[in-house]
């Protein structure tokens, strides 16, 4: 799903420059936080196939946890669950 870019709002969790954690996205349901690409608006599921940079296609899930990994603890575990 394309949207528009995606700004940080509260509650969001920034992995990186262009990618983050949201609930704010209409790609998200039930509370459960979506993979956006800041840049695009691609929304990701944890077991959708993101290729970051175009390459090293991998699950979201396994992304997500690798850029984790930089997070303050809260953050971290949040996005370790999801």
């Amino acid at each position: 799903m394309r949207t528009i870019p995606h700004p940080v709002k509260d509650g969001d969790i920034l992995l990186a420059p262009s990618w983050m954690l949201t609930t704010a996205h209409p790609a998200c349901s039930s509370g459960r936080p979506v993979l956006v690409n800041r840049a695009t608006g691609d929304a990701f599921g944890p077991d959708d196939v993101v290729a970051p940079g175009g390459t090293n296609h991998q699950p979201a899930r396994m992304f997500v946890t690798r850029l984790a990994k930089t997070l303050p603890d809260g953050q971290r575990r949040v996005a370790a669950n999801w």
